[in-house]
């Protein structure tokens, strides 16, 4: 049995596991506070790759303190399609409104910002308005997807390489001009199949919905034509991508008003799960910078 422990006396956090495997509630903590106090926010940072995953009931924070919070981490990236708060840059507004359906329409399984050479180090998100039924948030543990592969599994893609288009994802719907104008702007990026995770040394499953195909699969050693390359890459690839649909690998959150969770990109996947009923259903999102993968 997981029980409650409380971490320092220092600041007095109870953290609550919530699975086995990843995500935990933090209480008796104040983001207003964290977003001015650097030894507190260190703390959460030690708890966030410990568990991936942390959620906060009750943060009645303005967008100034969140923005500050999340500083903390790193600096904060804008998004080229979702538009920001004007007043303050890096925080994304993520609204789903009931009067435009298309504007409801969520995603598949992804990590943030793949599409980019330096995908985000972590994102918090807060929630402002919810649905009073549906619209959770699941997220999976991708370190322990990578260490639950089957060893023959592993061996095939230790030195494996995809790419990750923000064009075939967000850019999919635009008129031609604009699709391809975005892509000049964001080239699809190249990162390992398998990444390392630069706190922790652990290995990392690193591909999503924003995967497209690998880059170095077509060789001697995978292929043995050219008719060999088409399913046998998709059909390894659509494998590893569904390794987030795994409900042992997962945790899933039932947002309230007023909810912060903060998460660790580089090792999670996530799902905004579109069940509701036309409603709003808004969030705020601080995407922190993260480092080239390696």
């Amino acid at each position: 049995m997981i029980s409650t422990t409380t971490l320092s006396a220092a600041h007095g956090i109870e953290v609550r596991p919530i699975t086995c495997v990843i995500g935990a509630e933090l209480r008796n903590v104040s983001l207003a506070e964290a977003s001015r106090n650097a030894g507190l926010a260190a703390e959460i940072r030690a708890l966030l790759v410990r568990h991936r995953v942390l959620f906060f009931r009750h943060q009645n924070i303005t967008r100034a303190e969140h923005v500050a919070f999340a500083r903390h981490f790193g600096e904060l990236e804008d998004h080229p399609v979702i538009g920001s708060d004007p007043e303050h840059p890096g925080l994304v507004q993520i609204y789903k409104t009931p009067d435009n359906p298309p504007d409801r329409y969520e995603n598949a399984w992804h990590t943030d910002g793949t599409w980019r050479e330096a995908p985000a180090m972590g994102c918090v998100l807060r929630c402002v308005e919810c649905p009073p039924v549906g619209g959770d948030t699941m997220w999976a543990n991708m370190a322990l997807a990578y260490e639950r592969l089957p060893q023959h599994v592993k061996d095939r893609i230790a030195t494996l390489r995809a790419r990750h288009s923000i064009e075939a994802s967000f850019g999919a719907a635009m008129p031609t001009e604009k699709r391809l104008a975005l892509k000049a702007q964001y080239p699809d990026a190249e990162h390992p199949v398998v990444r390392t995770h630069p706190d922790t040394g652990e290995k990392i499953l690193f591909v999503n919905g924003f995967t497209t195909h690998f880059t170095n699969f077509h060789t001697p050693l995978n292929v043995r034509c050219g008719q060999d390359n088409n399913p046998g890459a998709a059909m390894l690839l659509a494998y590893l991508v569904g390794q987030s649909q795994i409900p042992e690998y997962q945790v899933r959150w039932r947002w309230q008003p007023d909810d912060v969770v903060m998460w660790d990109n580089r090792a999670t996947q996530h799902y905004a799960v579109m069940d509701y009923p036309p409603c709003h259903r808004k969030m705020e999102r601080a995407g922190i910078v993260g480092e080239a993968t390696y």
